[in-house]
Parts: C-alpha cells; sequence; structure tokens
C-alpha cells in the first residue's frame, strides 16, 4: 500500500521534467534557426557583394590602355625609314616593292592607336568615389548609406551601388577627412567636410558632451 503513492509520486515527476526538457529543447531549435536564417541572409548579401566587386574590378582592368602595343607597333616605320640610306639607290630599284608595304603599314598605324582613345573616353567615366562625394557636396542634410545607395542607383541604373559598397566607401572618405560621420540613436549619417571646417571627428565630439 506504501509503495504505490510513492511510484505515483517519482513518474509525476519524471513527466514534468520531460515536459520542461520539451519546452527548452523546443525554444533552442527555434532561437539557433532564427540565427542560421539570418547568417544564410548575410552570406547571401556578402556573395552579391563580392559578384558586384569583381564585375567592378574586370571592368577597371578593362580600361586601362595597354603601352605595349603601341611600342611594338609605332617602332616599325623607324626601323625601316633607317634602313633605307644604308642600303643605297640600288636597293630601292630591286626592292620596288618594299615602298607600298611600309606606306600600308602606316596607314594601319592610326586604326591600331584609335584603340588606346576609345578606352580612354571609358576611364573618364566618375569613379562610385566620386559619385559619392558628389552627392555629399550637393546635400544640405546628412545622409545614410542607404539614402545614398536609393538616389544612386536612381540616377545611374547601370552602376547598381550596393549599400554595403557604398558604406565602405564613405568610411574611405571619412578616414582621408573629405567626409564626417554622425550618429542619431543607432543610425548613421555621413556629410562632407568643406576646407574652412576643422578636421575633427564627428563622433570624438560627440563623446565628449
Amino acid at each position: 500500500m506504501s509503495e504505490t503513492p510513492t511510484t505515483t509520486e517519482v513518474a509525476s515527476q519524471y513527466a514534468a521534467q520531460v515536459t520542461a526538457d520539451l519546452e527548452r529543447n523546443a525554444k533552442e531549435q527555434e532561437r539557433v534557426g532564427t540565427e542560421i536564417a539570418a547568417l544564410q541572409e548575410q552570406l547571401t548579401v556578402l556573395q552579391h557583394d563580392h559578384n558586384v566587386l569583381m564585375n567592378i574590378q574586370q571592368a577597371l582592368a578593362g580600361a586601362m590602355p595597354a603601352p605595349p602595343a603601341q611600342s611594338n607597333i609605332v617602332p616599325t616605320p623607324r626601323k625601316k625609314a633607317a634602313a633605307e640610306p644604308v642600303e643605297g639607290k640600288r636597293t630601292r630599284a630591286k626592292n620596288g616593292a618594299t615602298a607600298p608595304r611600309s606606306r600600308k603599314a602606316a596607314k594601319k598605324t592610326p586604326a591600331a592607336n584609335a584603340a588606346p582613345r576609345t578606352t580612354a573616353v571609358k576611364s573618364s567615366a566618375p569613379t562610385l568615389v566620386e559619385l559619392v562625394r558628389r552627392h555629399l557636396t550637393a546635400q544640405n542634410e546628412p545622409r545614410s548609406a542607404a539614402q545614398i545607395s536609393a538616389a544612386l542607383n536612381q540616377a545611374y541604373p547601370e552602376r547598381a551601388a550596393q549599400t554595403t559598397v557604398v558604406r565602405n566607401t564613405l568610411e574611405g572618405l571619412v578616414a582621408k577627412q573629405q567626409a564626417q560621420r554622425t550618429k542619431q540613436g543607432s543610425s548613421v549619417y555621413y556629410t562632407t567636410i568643406s576646407a574652412s571646417e576643422p578636421s575633427v571627428a564627428p563622433e570624438s565630439s560627440t563623446e565628449a558632451k
């Protein structure tokens, strides 16, 4: 008779413990799942930014002129012109077909030199740093990286400026003392620094207050 209540009490304690463990396990699964989703989203953003930066790097590499191509083309007529006085009039008479070939090579030279001009036009496009600096200079109020990215995407849809890339560009301007960073709550805003303004970091002045 005395063993029955004891067994029932132990079973109830185990049942309550198992129920508590199940609830704790479910909460832990929910927490881990949320962290995994956040990390997956962050990884997707980083991969997208990596692809954008790779495209920008390839575009900048393609916009650079190629000096070796010019050095191989330009000296060719000079060597032929220098060899003609040494050979004399007899060599000119025998090799009468040499002159037309040199003229053809001279005609091809302007077409070959046209490539650097085209690349020079492409390289004249403003960089992201210049666009961000211009946008900040034209604004009367501080702007966040997201606001600047949205404005640049609207003005230059072909650039596809990501917020992360714009934020890194703004931090680079702050490091060069060409922009100023201010905080309003949890948000960060940026403004340009004029030549008359002292180059003091905004965060240090905030901490002094």
